[in-house]
């Protein structure tokens, strides 16, 4: 896997309202799928699920990379940023996840496999702030 890095991002996407914690995640979600749209990215699967947990975006970045993608969506920093909400645990979760998507789709090719964090920060009268933080758990 390659090493850390991080980007800050600033969108000013479509209005943001979310009124539920699922739906505050979901926009986050179709945010996060857009910016690495935008970025060159192909997105091979959302939301895919198995007993062991769910994978929030799959994707294969502009260099071939297959990425799994965890998206983080807060309201504010009061709980910390967004990132901070993945610990080593869901990190160690992250990998059997994306290990088991590998299994499941063995018709897909990569160069690497990573997985990348990407938080969402949604304060209203604010535009959204997005950090993408590469090469988690290497």
């Amino acid at each position: 896997m390659r090493g850390l890095a991080v980007r800050m991002e600033t969108a000013a996407h479509e209005p943001v309202r979310a009124d539920t914690r699922q739906s505050l995640g979901e926009l986050g979600e179709r945010i996060a799928a857009r910016y690495l749209v935008e970025s060159g990215a192909r997105i091979l699967d959302r939301n895919w699920r198995r007993m062991e947990g769910e994978l929030d975006l799959v994707v294969h970045d502009a260099d071939g990379v297959l990425v799994g993608v965890e998206v983080k969506t807060r309201r504010g920093l009061g709980f910390g940023p967004p990132i901070e909400a993945v610990t080593y645990a869901k990190q160690a979760r992250l990998r059997r996840l994306i290990g088991l998507w590998l299994c499941d789709h063995d018709d897909v090719d990569a160069v690497d496999v990573r997985l990348d964090v990407i938080g969402v920060l949604i304060q209203p009268g604010e535009p959204v702030r997005l950090r993408h933080v590469t090469g988690i758990g290497s």
